[in-house]
């Protein structure tokens, strides 16, 4: 492929996850991508507008038998992934794959050697390593200010009692540490790589039998603990992030916005405050310099861009450069989901 290459996507699924964490994105970047069909079950426009110039269909086949379809994008229940993402590939179509990327480390590994066999790419959709609160947390463990690093606590926390409390049984795929570990669990996973040890605190707060709606993982490297912690019962969230190190801590209370203004249909494409923290939504650095001066003061965020992860799909379809979201990582991460939902039931 020539560097003016334009791919060409086709989505399975016409729902929030396409419309809302997706299609914005690909249209940030219309030197790189063209959507031509979207497939679904149903066809209706009452929530999601259509796209003008994109093609809407029931007929998976569509997709499937159409050769100017470079990626097929799965954005179905997570239930559905593995197959949609196989047939895809046995279409000899590149795959990305909504999280959480299969049910199971046998799966994801099947569609891996799959990809290999057809001489395409599959890659789980890792958005969230370009969240502001995130990418800001890099920064400064990089700036060397916090010294060694001693410990991180990571929350994402829901006060929606309601949403547990509405499912009456137990189904691993769509259990909140599927659901949601996939996000901040990847998120380390991509800057430390995969853990020495975990581990794992994952509860069914209602029950036996009830929706998993709690988890704590530690994730050791070396002497440095990684804390990933979620729960749906907290009726006042924890600080996205807290790093502790020898010289100094460094806490963002305010998560990433891109979400909130998506949810507003404040999309990127015109909008070039999209995502950004105000100044009271900077997290601060507390430290102890070289030369014993103490420190404290804010950071400001880093921009966050969810369309960066088409950036890295295109560098490696087009440009031949490396995946951005790797296998072993995604094998690592569905190891820790596939582990710490086991001893529930």
């Amino acid at each position: 492929m020539t560097e003016d290459k334009k791919l060409v996507l086709g989505f399975i699924g016409n729902g929030k996850s396409a419309n809302r964490y997706h299609i914005p994105f690909v249209l940030a970047r219309p030197e790189k991508f063209t959507i031509k069909t979207i497939c679904n079950r149903t066809i209706r426009h009452d929530v999601w507008a259509q796209i003008p110039g994109v093609t809407y269909t029931t007929d998976i086949n569509d997709l499937y038998n159409d050769s100017e379809i470079d990626i097929i994008v799965v954005s179905t229940p997570s239930q559905f992934h593995y197959a949609y993402a196989k047939e895809a590939l046995n279409a000899g179509k590149h795959v990305i794959c909504e999280k959480p990327f299969t049910h199971t480390i046998a799966e994801a590994e099947e569609l891996y050697a799959l990809a290999e066999e057809k001489g395409v790419t599959v890659q789980c959709y890792q958005n969230r390593r370009f969240d502001s609160d995130f990418l800001t947390v890099q920064e400064v463990i990089n700036s060397g200010k916090l010294g060694d690093l001693l410990e991180m606590e990571m929350h994402y926390d829901y006060f929606r009692p309601e949403v547990p409390e509405g499912i009456d049984y137990f189904d691993p795929i769509n259990s909140y540490l599927y659901g949601h570990g996939c996000h901040t669990l990847d998120q380390v996973v991509s800057f430390l790589g995969a853990p020495d040890r975990v581990n794992y605190d994952v509860r069914q707060l209602l029950g036996e039998g009830r929706m998993n709606d709690y988890f704590d993982l530690d994730l050791y490297y070396g002497k440095f603990k990684v804390s990933v912690k979620s729960s749906y019962f907290r009726i006042k969230g924890r600080s996205s992030f807290v790093v502790y190190g020898k010289k100094g801590m460094f806490e963002k209370y305010a998560k990433d916005k891109q979400e909130t203004d998506l949810k507003k249909f404040y999309l990127p494409v015109g909008h070039d405050d999209f995502g950004l923290d105000a100044p009271e939504d900077y997290g601060v650095l507390t430290y102890v310099d070289d030369e014993g001066n103490f420190h404290e003061e804010k950071v400001v965020t880093v921009r966050g861009d969810y369309a960066r992860y088409y950036d890295g799909i295109y560098d490696n379809i087009v440009l031949g450069k490396e995946q951005l979201v790797k296998p072993e990582q995604t094998l690592a991460v569905m190891r820790m989901l596939e582990e710490g939902i086991s001893g529930l039931k």
